[in-house]
């Protein structure tokens, strides 16, 4: 296969010490992506998300509850999952990569990661436009897998699907790329991106498995996060159109690579394939592709109840989504979570053992693994200067947005599993072996924040599943107090 790969202007020498993964015997044989077939569209998982603030500087609380919300920075964030203990003692991603895996990319989005950046005390990165490259100082790198970034905005008469709008995708970028630095500041970013051309809406997903494919064959990434997918019940060959798109999974996790995913954000309630422009919607309960394959960590969601401001302490009094309707929750599972059991999996061994209470898991694989902070109403702050991206304001002024959706979730535990390689000396790979066992031993409620109440019932007709106590399938496991979890997942 022939590739193309441009690079931004400023680059650095990458290199990912990667070992076999434990649970290799998940891993299915695997080929490269069929480019003829016809696979569904492809969609980013950024739920929801409403502009806050115009200029560079960083909206305030105030700001953020005026729009009926909280917000949440990099420290409240931090606060809120026991990170900062972690980052004091200088475990902070360094020495390794996280690979996030977009549609189109934008042309400001290293730029507006130096602003976030700045405005939040992170480290600026080799690679941002105004930074100069220092040694040890971690490298931020734009790939473009096909060479070239495509129109802005599709003709006004075309009659395609929509998803190749390409600044439609800018906050899903932004926000993978700022939050994925913002859990882990000292790792280095490779942001890849695919040109998926009007005529080619629905051909995305052979393009991203490719790109992910030359990460693994070039050892250019220890993590990688996905904040896409597609419903299972679209495949329409079901596990043999999978089977020509996991190949990066197998090859990957054999290679030490820890491969993640946004679980959803339709709860369980996904659409059909076709009509593309307008899909119906599908009559029973489904998981998404790739956050339902056994070799992916799947990332649920939930409504994030501590302090916008601190993170330290529970508040159900501020405006937040459920948070009001559950007094003294730290958290609650988000309505749009996706979550279920896979039709196209079997259950994995690690699914057989689960900690007391939990909802059982059958046959077929559950969906997600684990859970973080998902709700727009309880969401993190984004910088996105991309036209069309900023209600109409002045360009130039950039916005900045509180946003939503498991795409807020992958990224940032795609951060926590660089610090675990880190801390371990050596990339985890495969890590929901190590997590479940955790999770199933004496010091469950050590690791892991169980949330209990909630529901993801996202539809009138398809209806959803309870949190439960243990795994349920809306935030898995869990959410991570990351400084006890982190450490144990490399011990």
């Amino acid at each position: 296969m022939s590739y193309s790969l441009t690079r931004s202007p400023a680059r650095r020498l990458l290199v990912a010490a990667v070992t076999a993964a434990a649970g290799a015997a998940f891993a299915l044989s695997g080929s490269a992506s069929t480019a003829g077939a016809a696979y569904p569209a492809v969609h980013p998982h950024a739920q929801d998300a409403v502009q806050v603030a115009t200029g560079v500087t960083a909206p305030t609380q105030a700001a953020c509850a005026a729009v009926g919300r909280r917000c949440f920075t990099p420290a409240s964030m931090q606060a809120s999952y026991d990170i900062t203990p972690l980052l004091a003692a200088g475990n902070d991603g360094h020495g390794k990569t996280i690979a996030i895996i977009d549609s189109f990319g934008y042309d400001t989005v290293a730029s507006d990661l130096e602003n976030y950046s700045k405005q939040f005390g992170l480290p600026l990165m080799c690679g941002m436009p105004d930074v100069e490259c220092k040694p040890g100082m971690p490298t931020f790198e734009w790939d473009r897998w096909d060479g070239q970034r495509p129109v802005k905005q599709p003709p006004s008469k075309s009659q395609g699907t929509g998803q190749q709008a390409s600044n439609a995708w800018a906050l899903e970028v932004a926000l993978d790329t700022q939050w994925a630095h913002a859990t882990a500041p000292g790792a280095d970013i490779i942001l890849m991106t695919t040109n998926v051309a009007e005529t080619q809406g629905v051909q995305g997903l052979p393009q991203m498995m490719d790109a992910e494919q030359f990460l693994v064959d070039h050892h250019l990434a220890d993590v990688v996060s996905q904040s896409f997918g597609t419903a299972e019940p679209d495949f329409h060959n079901g596990t043999a159109s999978l089977e020509n798109l996991r190949h990066a999974f197998v090859s990957g996790t054999q290679s030490g690579v820890t491969f993640l995913a946004s679980s959803g954000d339709n709860g369980t309630a996904n659409n059909a394939k076709t009509p593309i422009k307008n899909p119906a919607a599908l009559d029973s309960a489904s998981v998404g592709w790739p956050a339902s394959d056994p070799l992916v960590l799947s990332v649920g969601g939930t409504y994030l109840c501590t302090d916008g401001a601190t993170g330290t302490t529970v508040d159900s009094t501020s405006a937040g989504g459920l948070c009001p309707k559950f007094p003294g929750q730290r958290e609650v599972g988000w309505t749009f979570s996706g979550g279920g059991y896979s039709q196209d999996f079997a259950r994995p061994s690690y699914q057989d053992a689960l900690p007391a209470g939990s909802t059982p898991i059958g046959s077929m694989r559950g969906v997600p693994d684990i859970g973080y902070q998902a709700s727009a109403a309880t969401g993190v702050l984004v910088y996105d200067t991309a036209p069309g991206d900023n209600g109409g304001s002045n360009v130039n002024d950039g916005s900045w947005y509180i946003i939503g959706g498991t795409s807020s979730s992958s990224p940032q535990w795609a951060g926590l599993v660089a610090i675990a390689d880190q801390m371990a000396g050596h990339d985890l790979g495969l890590i929901q072996p190590k997590l479940y066992a955790l999770a199933d031993g004496p010091d469950y409620g050590t690791y892991f924040f169980d949330v209990t109440t909630g529901n993801n019932t996202a539809s009138d007709t398809v209806p959803g599943y309870p949190a439960t106590q243990g795994w349920d399938p809306i935030t898995g496991l869990g959410t991570p107090d990351a400084a006890k979890l982190v450490p144990a997942l490399g011990s």
